[in-house]
């Protein structure tokens, strides 16, 4: 075995050995065109500084144009059990939905007759009425479900929905929590992926 082979396998080098093998070899191809010692002492320096870069980097595998995946983190589970709600913020929160809801509600409804008014629509139903009932039985649709009485009607119909729900889900909570104290509550697995 040569002394460069033993050398790059235990990663060491030693600069006499280097340079000699080195200096050999560069000593042909000195671009000065001086004599052959000169040029392999001046050159040994470089080249035996090149080979210790190139035996480190050789002993260690290449990662070029690699891409290595990250470490897959262990995924962690916790099993909670919800055994109690509090039924003061469930009615804080059913109030405010079904105080959006009943707004949604007033809002649709305006906006139904508004499109049914522009479309033509009750012109169309008080074509119909006159023709069933006769031109002395004829009245306008719009003086029996105007604006403001739908707008009225939705109101009545929203107050009474946020009422209702409020009631129905602090009750839905109270039970709840009933049913929790006997068999336990609702079981969850949470994990974080």
């Amino acid at each position: 075995m040569s002394p460069e082979a033993r050398s790059s396998t235990s990663g060491r080098t030693t600069s006499k050995s280097a340079a000699g093998a080195k200096g050999q070899k560069t000593s042909g191809s000195s671009p000065s065109g001086g004599n052959a010692a000169g040029s392999a002492a001046s050159g040994s320096n470089a080249p035996a500084k090149a080979t210790e870069k190139s035996t480190r980097t050789n002993n260690r595998p290449s990662t070029k144009g690699l891409v290595r995946p990250a470490p897959r983190a262990k995924v962690r589970r916790a099993r909670l059990v919800v055994s109690k709600v509090d039924p003061w913020s469930v009615l804080k929160l059913a109030f405010l939905f079904s105080v959006a809801l009943g707004i949604i509600t007033l809002v649709a409804a305006v906006l139904l007759w508004i499109l049914m008014d522009i479309t033509g629509l009750f012109d169309g139903i008080n074509e119909l009425m006159g023709m069933l009932a006769g031109p002395e039985g004829s009245t306008d649709i719009r003086d029996v479900v105007s604006l403001g009485q739908v707008a009225v009607i939705a109101t009545v119909f929203s107050v009474i929905n946020v009422i209702l729900l409020t009631l129905l889900s602090v009750l839905a909570s109270v039970l709840y929590n009933l049913a929790a104290g006997l068999i336990g509550g609702i079981g969850l697995t949470l994990t974080d992926d």
